[in-house]
């Protein structure tokens, strides 16, 4: 199973610019604009890069502050979400971030907080250091929000913003004839486990829209013993499926040579847990044959009729890369 690259890797980061999540408001990003720090890829230096600004930095850098108060930014989340904890982020800013940083939130069922909107505090007051991950938990877990307002005191850079949680959405107001691919992020969907994640993080397979290169997929390393690699996913909400996508775009030298997806209703139980149970579940998709860099589409008449589910486990024989998984079905309401 893979190493665990950070406390909150089964949950979603709901700041990622790929979800729509953008900055409305900032106080200053005179050096850097305040969106590069929710882009998804790792933050880099450019050695000897200037702009009309000066140094360019890949995150959001606000000037030298020569009065009172602070610098922050407004960020409308592309979904609602409950968070769990977050990531402020400051590598490669050195001589210039922030001696410390908070995190505020707001629920706004329409349009953006004005004048009169209340902010929750998520996270007080925290020390910060320069080039380096801040992992915290964050308050008020139990309710969603849909605005984050990050402060920074008083002034200097964050490389990225990461805020982990999940989705938010009133399923009791949701239509059952709609057919939606519950395995997606927008609709709640969570990568839970997988056996190797070496090249390509396992929650890019349920990222919107089709991937942008081969970064922007899941990929395992080459597989030097018996066996074959997997991925445990749970749906935004329990459903029938009737169609699914396997997508292996940008994968040419390094797609599996074959694929096969086991699905289950899943009621409680760990996400380790649910890992280790889901070697025993039933075939959704039999074994199929895989070609490189190209969209593979399986209907109804390609699946066993399961009925509903709530986890599906994609195996991948014996290695290598998806881009994307795609899982089309209509919400069940479960007693």
């Amino acid at each position: 199973m893979s190493t665990l690259s950070h406390p909150y890797h089964s949950s979603l980061n709901l700041a990622d610019a790929r979800l729509g999540s953008r900055v409305i408001h900032v106080s200053d990003d005179f050096f850097a604009d305040a969106n590069r720090m929710l882009q998804a890829h790792e933050p880099e230096w450019k050695e000897g890069v200037f702009d009309d600004h000066g140094k360019w930095m890949d995150g959001w850098e606000s000037r030298r502050k020569r009065h009172e108060g602070h610098d922050f930014a407004v960020i409308r989340l592309g979904v609602p979400g409950y968070l769990q904890g977050v990531d402020i982020d400051t590598r490669y800013f050195t001589g210039n971030y922030p001696p410390s940083a908070s995190l505020e939130a707001c629920y706004c069922a329409e349009g953006d907080p004005d004048s009169e909107t209340h902010w929750h505090t998520l996270l007080p007051a925290v020390n910060l250091k320069g080039n380096q991950h801040h992992w915290h938990d964050l308050l008020l877990t139990d309710q969603p929000w849909t605005h984050l307002r990050l402060n920074i005191y008083p002034d200097g850079g964050i490389a990225r913003l990461r805020v982990y949680g999940r989705v938010y959405r009133d399923w009791s107001a949701h239509s059952t004839e709609e057919t939606l691919d519950l395995a997606s992020a927008l609709q709640g969907g969570r990568a839970l486990s997988c056996s190797d994640q070496h090249f390509g993080q396992m929650s890019n397979l349920i990222n919107p829209g089709r991937a942008l290169n081969m970064g922007d997929g899941w990929e395992t390393a080459r597989r030097r013993s018996p066996g074959y690699d997997w991925v445990v996913l749970a749906l935004g909400h329990p459903g029938e499926i009737s169609e699914i996508i396997v997508d292996t775009l940008h994968f040419k030298g390094n797609y599996p040579d074959s694929c096969s997806i086991q699905a289950a209703y899943v009621q409680g139980g760990t996400d380790e847990q649910i890992a280790t149970q889901s070697l025993f579940w039933r075939e959704l998709l039999p074994s199929q044959k895989l070609e490189m860099h190209q969209e593979h589409h399986f209907s109804a008449s390609d699946l066993n009729p399961l009925g509903p589910i709530s986890h599906v486990r994609l195996n991948i024989f014996p290695d290598g890369g998806v881009s994307r998984l795609r899982l089309f079905g209509r919400v069940k309401r479960l007693n």
